[in-house]
């Protein structure tokens, strides 16, 4: 997949776990995981609007383009 989903690395350097990100955002461990693992092909602007909120991050720092070529 060429876009990264790095929710790892922000838990990590916020010391935050899954478990607390699912409670502050409102979504499920099951979903939260599909995210973490890369195999959601959607998230909806909502999740993303409150994983930044919870994670105090913008987008850019959960996303990451890369070329599949490289």
């Amino acid at each position: 997949m060429a876009i990264r989903v790095n929710i790892d690395v922000m838990l990590a350097k916020r010391k935050m776990s899954v478990t607390e990100l699912s409670e502050r955002v409102g979504i499920t461990m099951a979903n939260l995981s599909i995210l973490k693992n890369e195999k959601a092909k959607a998230i909806r602007f909502s999740t993303l609007e409150g994983i930044c909120k919870a994670l105090d991050c913008q987008p850019g720092d959960i996303l990451e383009y890369t070329n599949e070529k490289e």
